[in-house]
């Protein structure tokens, strides 16, 4: 297990979630490539303890891995493949837009204060490294708004989460989004398939967002998004006129009467999950939604359980 990081960057990882996480297991759904024996199942066959096929000996085979029982059924020589396990490669890629900056008012607590969406993704993010480098898995992390701001590679050394917990709390939310670019772009610099954890609140076309998706599936990278939205932009609570102000670069105020716009504005919003949660169904990518009000270690030890049936 990695030690635990240093103190000025420990808010993103306090011991009682650093706990929480050693009795946790992180386990890949599709076959990784990876440069070390783990726990994850590889593309690669090799020489472990479960059996994958036969094929027909050649010339240098060990004999040791003959299959004598067909032999004496077919009288030909058959070597026993088995299914190597690798370590997993994962890529954090966190959305550090304007719009993340947003707090709602129903924003779960975390060290005394209501957590914006940026500072919920950055505690997942954190806690997600953390379990996968305890488990000897490489991570690494994007960071980007309207480009890529930070690149740390996927490494699984035990300084490796220091590093990535060092950019984590070094990063600010800033500029418009540029997701589906950014996407683009970090699918073409992984270089061999691994799984991809992009933690946005996805406000861009949908229909570019599913694109960059698509790109990620044709370079067989496993993909899951955490869908960061607050309780506020899902179900548009206001009641009285009052003034909205733009996040991102233009910071433009508008002062609007909610009641008028409403079911127009819920309209939009249901279309828009609705499209991203079918498209990484048709991908078998995990979608998961998540709302500030709920607890990230919540969130976290929800979203893991389940994975860990569906891995199994």
């Amino acid at each position: 297990m990695p030690s635990l990081p240093e103190t000025h960057y420990m808010r993103l990882l306090p011991d009682e979630i650093a706990s929480t996480l050693a009795r946790m297991e992180f386990l890949a759904r599709a076959k990784k490539q990876g440069a070390m024996s783990g726990r994850h199942t590889s593309p690669n066959k090799g020489f472990s303890v479960v059996f994958a096929e036969h094929r027909q000996y050649a010339p240098g085979d060990d004999i040791r891995d003959l299959d004598w029982r067909v032999f004496a059924k077919t009288d030909k020589y058959y070597i026993k493949q088995y299914i190597e396990e690798t370590n997993l490669r994962a890529t954090i890629v966190l959305d550090c837009s304007g719009s993340m900056k947003y707090r709602g008012e129903q924003s779960a607590m975390v060290a005394g204060k209501k957590v914006s969406k940026f500072e919920y993704a950055q505690y997942l993010a954190a806690a997600l490294a953390y379990l996968m480098i305890k488990q000897q898995d490489a991570v690494g992390l994007v960071t980007f708004d309207d480009r890529i701001q930070s690149y740390i590679k996927a490494a699984s050394r035990p300084s490796q989460v220091r590093l990535v917990l060092g950019q984590l709390d070094k990063a600010e939310p800033g500029k418009d989004t540029r997701l589906a670019a950014t996407l683009h772009e970090v699918a073409e610099r992984i270089p061999t398939r691994g799984l991809v954890i992009i933690l946005s609140d996805c406000f861009e076309s949908a229909a570019q967002i599913v694109e960059s998706f698509h790109h990620f599936k044709f370079r067989n990278h496993e993909l899951i998004l955490f869908h960061i939205m607050a309780e506020e932009e899902l179900t548009f609570p206001f009641a009285q006129s009052q003034e909205f102000k733009d996040l991102e670069t233009s910071g433009t105020r508008i002062k609007v009467d909610p009641r008028t716009i409403r079911a127009a504005y819920l309209q939009r919003v249901k279309q828009h999950v609705t499209t991203l949660e079918k498209a990484c169904g048709q991908m078998q990518a995990d979608y998961v939604p998540l709302t500030t009000k709920t607890p990230y270690r919540q969130a976290l030890a929800d979203f893991v359980s389940r994975r860990s049936r569906k891995a199994k």
